[in-house]
C-alpha cells in the first residue's frame, strides 16, 4: 500500500482537503472510501477548485488488520514525539509510520494553498450511527455545521497525543470521522458519503457535480435537520495488566443510568457515576480507553460561547487572581487549582480553552481557537 492512497488537483489550487485512512491498522473503511472516491472522481472525469489527498495511516498494522503493532499511532503526536524524529535515525514500527505521515502532510502545507481542511477517517468496536470528534475551536464548529449528525467536543482532553490535536495547534480545521462498526460494510458507505459532503463543504467541489449529493446526504444523517452537540463528563481508563470487559450489547449513544452495571474490571463490577450516554463502549483487545460518558450540550451554551469568543472576554480570565498568561506559550492560561475549583472548568471551556495537563501543581489551560502558523 502506498502512503499517498490518491491525488486530485483542481484548476484553483485552494483550498485543499487532506484525509487520513486507517491510522488505526483495524479500521480499514475510511482506506476503502477513499479509494472508492478517487476512483469516481477518475472515471466520472470530476473537475475540482482544490486540491484533495488521501493518505493511508499505519500501514504496517493495516497489512495485519491489527489497532497497531507497539504503541497507538494516533497517541503519539506531540511535540515531544516530533522532536524524536528529528533527533533519532532508528525508529520504532510505529515512529516510522508517524515520520512518514508527518513529512507528507508538511510537504502538502509546504507546497499547497489553504485553507486547509484535515479528515481522520475511523470506526469503533461496537454499533455506532455515524458522528464526529472535534476540537471545540469555532472554525472547527462552523465546518462541522454542515453535517447535522451528532457532533462530540473535547475529547482532545482526554486523549494524549491524537493526530488532529496536533493539527489544531496550528490553526487547521480538523474533523474526526467514526462511520460505524469495523467490519460492517454500511462503515465503507459512510465514509464514502462523508468525503463527498466534506468536499462540497470545503467547496473543493461544486456540489452539482456530485451525482449522488442528496442520497449521500440523507443517507448519513438519516434525513436530521438539527446537529447535536455532546460534551465528555466521563472517561474510564483501563490501566496495565487490568482484565477489562465490557458487559456485551452496548451500543453507541445508548442511555444509561446511574449505578448501571456496565463492565468488569479484574472480575469487579464497574459501574456508571451518572446518568447520560454511554460512548465508545471497548470491545476489540487493544486500547485502554473503557468507554466515555457523555451529555447534550444546550444550544444557549453554544450560542453564549461562540458570542464570548468573538467578544475576546477570554482576556478578562487574566485578571483574575490565580490565573497568568505562560510567557513561553501565549495560548495557554497556567490556573491555580483553587481557582479553577472556584470558576468551574466549564468557565474556561466557555471561553475557548480546554484542561490539557496538570503541571507543578497547576492546571495549565490551552485556548482552542487560533491564526494559522507554521506546521512544525
Amino acid at each position: 500500500m502506498q502512503r499517498i492512497l490518491g491525488r486530485a488537483e483542481g484548476v484553483k489550487k485552494s483550498p485543499t482537503v487532506i484525509a487520513i485512512g486507517g491510522i488505526h491498522g483495524n479500521e480499514r473503511a475510511g482506506i476503502n472510501a477513499l479509494l472508492k472516491v478517487f476512483k469516481t472522481i477518475e472515471d466520472e472525469n470530476i473537475n475540482l477548485k482544490g486540491n484533495f489527498y488521501g493518505i493511508a495511516g499505519n500501514i504496517n498494522a493495516i497489512s495485519e488488520n491489527i489497532r497497531f503493532k507497539n504503541v497507538d499511532l494516533n497517541r503519539i503526536w506531540t511535540k515531544k514525539e516530533i522532536l524524536k524524529l528529528y533527533l533519532e535515525n532508528d525508529f520504532e514500527i510505529e515512529s516510522k509510520e508517524q515520520h512518514e505521515i508527518y513529512i507528507v502532510i508538511k510537504d502538502i502545507l509546504k507546497k499547497e494553498k489553504g485553507p486547509f481542511y484535515f479528515l481522520d477517517l475511523h470506526t469503533t468496536s461496537s454499533d455506532t450511527q455515524p458522528f464526529i470528534t472535534i476540537s471545540d475551536s469555532l472554525n472547527n464548529r462552523k465546518y462541522s455545521s454542515n453535517f447535522t449528525i451528532p457532533t462530540i467536543l473535547g475529547i482532545e482532553e482526554y486523549l494524549d497525543g491524537p493526530l488532529l490535536t496536533y493539527i489544531n495547534e496550528f490553526g487547521h480545521i480538523a474533523l474526526g470521522f467514526e462511520a460505524g462498526q469495523h467490519d460492517s460494510e454500511v462503515s465503507v458507505d459512510n465514509c464514502v458519503a462523508f468525503l463527498w459532503l466534506a468536499l462540497v463543504a470545503a467547496k473543493c467541489i461544486n456540489q452539482k457535480d456530485v451525482k449522488k449529493y442528496a442520497f449521500y446526504k440523507n443517507s448519513l444523517t438519516l434525513f436530521n435537520e438539527d446537529q447535536d452537540f455532546y460534551k465528555i463528563d466521563y472517561k474510564y481508563t483501563i490501566k496495565p495488566f487490568e482484565n477489562f470487559k465490557m458487559v456485551s450489547g452496548y451500543q453507541n449513544f445508548q442511555e444509561i443510568v446511574k449505578h448501571e452495571l456496565l463492565a468488569y474490571s479484574n472480575e469487579r463490577e464497574v459501574d456508571a457515576i451518572q446518568k447520560g450516554k454511554i460512548f465508545m463502549p471497548l470491545y476489540q483487545e487493544k486500547g485502554d480507553d473503557g468507554f466515555f460518558i457523555i451529555t447534550r450540550i444546550s444550544k444557549f451554551w453554544l450560542k453564549a460561547s461562540r458570542l464570548a469568543r468573538k467578544l475576546r472576554f477570554h482576556q478578562f480570565l487574566k485578571l483574575l487572581p490565580g490565573v497568568k498568561s505562560d510567557k513561553r506559550k501565549p495560548y495557554t492560561l497556567i490556573v491555580n487549582p483553587r481557582t479553577a475549583k472556584f470558576l468551574a472548568i466549564e468557565i474556561f471551556h466557555l471561553f475557548g480553552y480546554r484542561k490539557k495537563v496538570i503541571k507543578d501543581d497547576k492546571f495549565h489551560f490551552i485556548k482552542r481557537d487560533r491564526k494559522i502558523s507554521e506546521f512544525i
